[in-house]
Parts: C-alpha cells; sequence; structure tokens
C-alpha cells in the first residue's frame, strides 16, 4: 500500500471517528492490532477490543484533525477530540503493516492557561 493510499485510508478513519462510524472507524485496524493509551498505562488487543472499547464510551465525542504526517510505515495524526464540548488535543502515532495498522499509540494533554512569563513572546493560536 503507497503513501496515498495509507494518507487516504488515515483521512476516512478520522472522518469516521468525528462521526462515530464505528465498523467504518475500524477498517484501518489489522486483527491482531495493538492500542496503547501510555497516560492510563492500557493497552488493548485486537481489532475487536479496540472498537468495544471505543463503542462503550460514554461520552459524545468530536475529533478535529489538525495535520497527518508520515510516509511508508510510520503515520502520526495531531487532533484535537472534543469530550462533551472540552478539548484535549492529542497525537496518534500509527504504526502499518501489509496497508492496515498494526500498532497504535495516542498521547493526550488538556489545554492549560499560558504562562505571564513569557507573555511578550508569544502569539496565540487560536
Amino acid at each position: 500500500m503507497g503513501d496515498q493510499s495509507i494518507r487516504a485510508a488515515l483521512e476516512r478513519h478520522w472522518r469516521a471517528s468525528d462521526a462515530n462510524e464505528f465498523e467504518a472507524e475500524h477498517d484501518i485496524y489489522r486483527e491482531d492490532a495493538v492500542l496503547r493509551y501510555p497516560q492510563s498505562g492500557e493497552r488493548i488487543r485486537g481489532r475487536q477490543n479496540i472498537r468495544d472499547s471505543r463503542f462503550v464510551q460514554p461520552n459524545k465525542k468530536r475529533f478535529t484533525v489538525r495535520r497527518i504526517l508520515g510516509n511508508g510505515e510510520l503515520w502520526v495524526t495531531e487532533f484535537v477530540l472534543s469530550y462533551d464540548g472540552r478539548p484535549s488535543y492529542a497525537v496518534s502515532i500509527m504504526e502499518f503493516r501489509e496497508g492496515k495498522v498494526a500498532s497504535e499509540t495516542q498521547y493526550f494533554a488538556d489545554s492549560f492557561e499560558p504562562s505571564p512569563s513569557r507573555a511578550h513572546l508569544v502569539e496565540s493560536s487560536s
């Protein structure tokens, strides 16, 4: 699978994620895929378990992709995941094997107030 095909698959995945289309969202994963959430210490094995873990999530969620970068087997998506309207900034690192995601690690960060000590150096990114 070439880079253009993987990028298209990622775009479909994130659109389906935003629309809560669970079957289409998980087409991108291998049957034996592993999903890791380092901040909570969770590791979920298998496409069906990954899908089920997201299906039972009670929050209303929305995905806004900021950018997708990668080539070959390694791809990174920077996105904003809003749970019940509260944004969390996230990065997904996906490793592909034979055209499907074999491994994904997601990192999350909540927003925070800017530091007054650097106010004279920055501009708002909003």
